[in-house]
């Protein structure tokens, strides 16, 4: 938790001396963060599933870089909108759990809305 506060903390230092904070609104973020997401995507686009989890060192360096610049985004949203996204992901997965009861879902793909 102390963690995740000190890098948001660092990244809105970081864009308050660039002067980007007028850039960074919910709306513009996001977009960034998809733009991010695409990119990491690419790094597994024509991969066969083993290959995209034997990833060669330089493709990893490369996937672990989208995947910071993805958390970075995340980050200034939930900053810019208020939100604690240690509390949101609790919340989620207890959520997720109400849909996905694992004598329901257990070793199957389907979506929580197939099981009833």
């Amino acid at each position: 938790m102390k963690e995740l506060e000190q890098i948001k903390l660092k990244l809105r230092q970081f864009a308050e001396e660039r002067d980007w904070d007028q850039f960074h609104s919910p709306k513009n973020l996001s977009m960034a963060l998809i733009a991010e997401a695409a990119e990491l995507v690419e790094h597994f686009q024509w991969l066969t599933e083993e290959q995209s989890k034997s990833l060669k060192q330089v493709q990893l360096e490369q996937v672990q870089e989208e995947l910071a610049d993805i958390q970075i985004y995340l980050i200034r949203i939930a900053d810019k909108l208020d939100v604690n996204l240690i509390e949101a992901v609790e919340k989620k997965i207890e959520v997720n759990a109400k849909k996905y009861p694992t004598d329901k879902v257990r070793g199957s793909s389907k979506k929580y809305t197939e099981y009833k």
